[in-house]
């Protein structure tokens, strides 16, 4: 059950703040899936050229960057196993900020911003207002 904690919101949160928490976690998520949902609508024209900060290869660098930005965006969105879909975005954002940009605010400044708000979630969690909310609640009976 210890792991399970980690995963869903079990601790009730007040209505205002887990307002505040949807609002962010659809407005910030739609965002970044934005950005994601580019990559891949333009998959075979951005592979060759994409980024390789790990040395996996650009094509398998930008499918994590994909994965990360696209599919784990609309994990969070819905709320569905928030804090584990928002492990890879802030590798994402990590490697983007420190690998691609070096670290430097004047280039990298959205990926910073986005790496802090995406650690900031991973320890509020998702708020009363998502699936995991509602799968704690289920776990708890």
């Amino acid at each position: 059950m210890d792991i399970l904690k980690l995963i869903f919101p079990f601790k009730e949160e007040n209505k205002k703040i887990s307002s505040i928490l949807f609002i962010a976690r659809v407005i910030f998520a739609l965002l970044l899936a934005h950005h994601g949902f580019e990559k891949l609508a333009n998959f075979h024209e951005m592979s060759a050229q994409f980024p390789d900060p790990l040395h996996l290869g650009s094509e398998l660098s930008l499918s994590l960057a994909i994965f990360g930005e696209f599919v784990c965006s609309i994990a969070v969105i819905i709320g569905l196993l928030t804090r584990l879909a928002l492990i890879p975005m802030a590798f994402t954002m990590f490697v983007a900020f420190f690998v691609t940009h070096g670290g430097s605010i004047a280039v990298g400044e959205l990926a910073f911003v986005y790496l802090i708000i995406f650690l900031l979630w991973i320890v509020s969690g998702p708020g009363k207002y998502s699936i995991d909310a509602w799968i704690a609640s289920k776990l708890k009976k």
